[in-house]
């Protein structure tokens, strides 16, 4: 049996619980000397670093600079997902022989993890832009374009007929038929292509890059600072949450906007 959702303050209670939990066990660690604290700084160490990468240009940038350059990765590999995926995932919906064209193709390449892309984005881009944007794109376009064939698909078949009876053109019934009702289904995949876009990123960074939150962390380890590298981390987890959220309240008003 599924338990109702939780209330509200009670919910932000168990959050901060769990929050406050995990940051005590992890400063008893610390202060227990169960390892150097090179290797496992306390939390205020890493808090102290986190504001010290702010204003002390490290690997080259500020850790906003190094933000603002996996962002810009960010935006574009998950930007072509979107306007490969969603335009894709309406003619496939909207044509059968596209849909049998393109699914064998699409089936094998989207198993293919985005990580495992990577030696051929750097036999082809090196550290260049272009291989990291191709590996967020592999990462982020297969949701979107599952999510809109879904939810072009679960549209009745009348209002389809309905369009071709009165005259509308493929590109009409796609655009004014199909993607309206796709739209709750499209955002929902947008969340889960974003999430798994930004873990491609960081992932990207890791070998191919030579600026962003990814390279800082490597550089980090290359230099034995684990608070660095800790810092690298949570700045990734907070812009990742702060995308989500916002994906997030976005679903909401259309879900709302539509009465779901």
């Amino acid at each position: 049996m599924i338990e109702p959702p939780l209330p509200a303050a009670r919910f932000w209670r168990l959050s901060a619980a769990g929050a406050l939990s995990f940051l005590g066990v992890w400063s008893v660690a610390a202060l227990a000397g169960l390892t150097s604290r090179e290797f496992l700084p306390a939390p205020w160490d890493v808090v102290a670093r986190f504001a010290q990468l702010l204003v002390e240009p490290f690997a080259g940038h500020v850790l906003l600079e190094h933000l603002l350059s996996s962002l810009q990765r960010f935006a574009m590999g998950f930007l072509l997902a979107v306007l490969v995926g969603i335009p894709l995932g309406l003619l496939m919906a909207w044509f059968r022989w596209i849909d049998r064209l393109v699914t064998p193709v699409f089936e094998s390449v989207r198993f293919v993890a985005p990580i495992a892309w990577v030696p051929f984005a750097a036999l082809w881009f090196g550290t260049g832009i272009g291989g990291p944007v191709l590996i967020i794109f592999m990462g982020a376009f297969p949701p979107v374009l599952i999510n809109t064939y879904r939810g072009a698909k679960q549209v009745d078949r009348k209002y389809i007929e309905a369009s071709q009876m009165l005259g509308a053109s493929a590109l009409r019934g796609m655009t004014e038929v199909l993607l309206p009702a796709a739209v709750p289904s499209i955002v929902a995949g947008l969340r889960i292509s974003a999430g798994l876009g930004w873990q491609s990123l960081v992932g990207a960074e890791l070998i191919v890059a030579s600026s962003g939150v990814g390279y800082l962390m490597v550089k980090g380890q290359a230099a034995v600072s684990t608070a660095t590298v800790m810092s690298g981390m949570v700045a990734i987890g907070v812009v990742g949450l702060l995308i989500d959220v916002a994906l997030r309240r976005a679903q909401v008003l259309i879900e709302k906007r539509r009465g779901l």
